[in-house]
């Protein structure tokens, strides 16, 4: 009869043994998938922020486009992208930037002094720039991982706009 029990603690060992093994795998496969989910919408969520913040910029170029009054430039130490308006003989610039992990919107007067810090925050980004196309004023807007709008400002030629997954 003692051999019997001893096989049975032998049994419940083994049995043991193989449900620990078991709850650890599910456990590091949770672990695992969690990490995976989180990249994954991280990775979702910038990729709306990006296509957001293109929309958004697309309809100030379009609703701001005249000869002149957009540009691309330098906000201190900042690619910007500026809109500039005249209300009551006065020039006011509206300046979209990236700036501490947020893209900002700072309506001023030029002359005003402020800085980027002083934006107001829109939405957290990684990463936005803004170029001209060669010598063209075509505008360039690039965004967290390369994705990237083309503008065409009416004021230059007819306004057509298109999203790049690669822009160069």
């Amino acid at each position: 009869m003692k051999e019997i029990t001893g096989s049975k603690n032998v049994s419940s060992i083994f049995v043991m043994v193989v449900f620990c093994i078991f709850a650890a795998s599910m456990l590091t496969a949770l672990i695992l998938s969690a990490g995976i989910y989180k990249s994954m919408t991280d990775i979702s969520r910038d990729r709306q922020n990006e296509r957001t913040i293109f929309s958004y910029i697309s309809t100030k170029v379009k609703s701001s486009d005249e000869a002149g009054m957009i540009h691309v430039g330098d906000f201190d130490g900042v690619s910007a992208i500026f809109f500039d308006e005249i209300i009551d003989d006065t020039l006011y610039r509206t300046a979209i930037y990236l700036y501490d992990g947020w893209v900002r919107e700072l309506l001023s007067n030029p002359e005003a002094g402020l800085t980027p810090q002083d934006g107001m925050r829109l939405m957290e980004l990684d990463d936005l720039s803004f170029h001209y196309l060669g010598s063209s004023k075509r505008l360039i807007i690039v965004g967290t991982g390369n994705q990237g709008l083309v503008l065409y400002p009416r004021a230059q030629e007819p306004y057509i706009s298109d999203i790049h997954t690669k822009v160069s």
